[in-house]
């Protein structure tokens, strides 16, 4: 099967509004295609999700998985000059990005990383300019775009400079527990030696304002709680095992419930993620990667989302990476759970976004 092509003006309008969700295919030697295409036309009834990536690509893995999906193919030309064409649910649109050389599953190839860059620019630049509600990102090979020549640290890093944001805050969060795991993090994908000299009080009062701001604003939280995990083993032991806790984080704290914010902590990171606790929170800050993520990966992974707070789009994106592996055994063996929680999380805060008044 072949996408099939057709001019802007030919395509029907839709008789009902869903949420429009950009989604970039990432590493086409991974299952980021795979997985789009799989949950976009799973949720095509409620939600016009939008791929972008190669069209031809994208039709020839769709026609192998189920003959019966659907995929209509719009040049990138004709998409930014007349904006996106409405679709009714018994087909997919394509934003079509060829690549520069053939994809083999489970290979990659560096010659093909600025074709995957752009496709995340495209993305943007139509979330930006309200053509999308929100982006959806499955994964990327960070080195195939390095290896290219860009320099890239990763989705979170690259979606804060190409819309402006001074700081952004990543989170991941899950449904899958009982209430729903929210873990935000102080700073990202920072190696570990450089954690402490990151967590200032500016940028940790900042995260702060912008994780409130969006629970409240994306997620309709009307009060969020929030508790924040110390830097050191035993939150510092009373400043015996560094003094992050005493001189930077307990401060911010304090300085944020003067605010009116609902926060607490510093907490020991490895007995704060009890029930008990949890059971009183609506989100958790950890103060780097690897101190909050293995928990909620652990209790969620490959149904799990990540989403980027503090920008002026909504992006969210799956949980995993690129796996190769699974993408060289063949189609049908990865799992699409994460694709499909992202989407439906981007477009909850969508509904969210535009009725604030509804907040718990």
């Amino acid at each position: 099967m072949t996408a099939q092509k057709f001019p802007a003006s030919a395509i029907p309008t839709d008789v009902f509004r869903r949420p429009v969700l950009a989604i970039t295919c990432g590493e086409p030697a991974g299952i980021g295609p795979e997985i789009s295409i799989k949950a976009a036309w799973e949720l095509r009834a409620e939600i016009n999700s939008v791929l972008i990536g190669d069209a031809a690509f994208l039709a020839m893995i769709a026609a192998e998985m189920d003959p019966a999906i659907k995929l209509v193919a719009l040049s990138e030309r004709a998409f930014s000059h007349d904006g996106l064409p409405s679709f009714g649910p018994d087909r997919i649109a394509v934003v079509d990005c060829p690549f520069s050389v053939h994809v083999r599953p489970g290979i990659l190839e560096p010659r093909n990383g600025r074709t995957i860059l752009k496709t995340l620019d495209i993305a943007i630049t139509g979330a930006l300019e309200k053509h999308f509600d929100g982006i959806v990102t499955a994964p990327l090979q960070k080195s195939t775009i390095n290896d290219a020549g860009v320099h890239f640290t990763g989705h979170t890093e690259y979606l804060a400079e190409k819309t402006g944001t001074a700081q952004v805050v990543m989170m991941l969060a899950t449904d899958r527990t009982t209430p729903p795991l929210r873990v935000a993090l102080a700073t990202t994908h920072l190696a570990l030696k450089d954690v402490a000299a990151a967590i200032t009080a500016d940028s940790l009062n900042r995260t702060l304002e912008i994780l409130e701001h969006d629970l409240r604003s994306k997620f309709g939280i009307a009060q969020p709680r929030i508790l924040v995990t110390g830097l050191n083993p035993h939150a510092g032991e009373g400043g015996y095992l560094g003094r992050e806790e005493i001189d930077v984080i307990g401060p911010v704290l304090e300085a944020a419930k003067a605010k009116g914010m609902a926060v607490s902590g510093p907490y020991p990171a490895d007995t704060l993620f009890q029930q008990k606790y949890l059971d009183q929170a609506d989100c958790v800050l950890a103060m780097y990667h690897d101190q909050g993520l293995p928990v909620l990966k652990y209790a969620s992974f490959g149904h799990g989302i990540n989403i980027t707070l503090g920008l002026p789009i909504i992006r969210t994106s799956v949980d995993h990476g690129t796996a190769l592996d699974l993408a060289a055994a063949g189609l049908g063996v990865a799992d699409h759970g994460s694709m499909l929680a992202a989407l439906k999380a981007a477009a909850q805060m969508v509904r969210s976004a535009a009725n604030p008044s509804a907040a718990e």
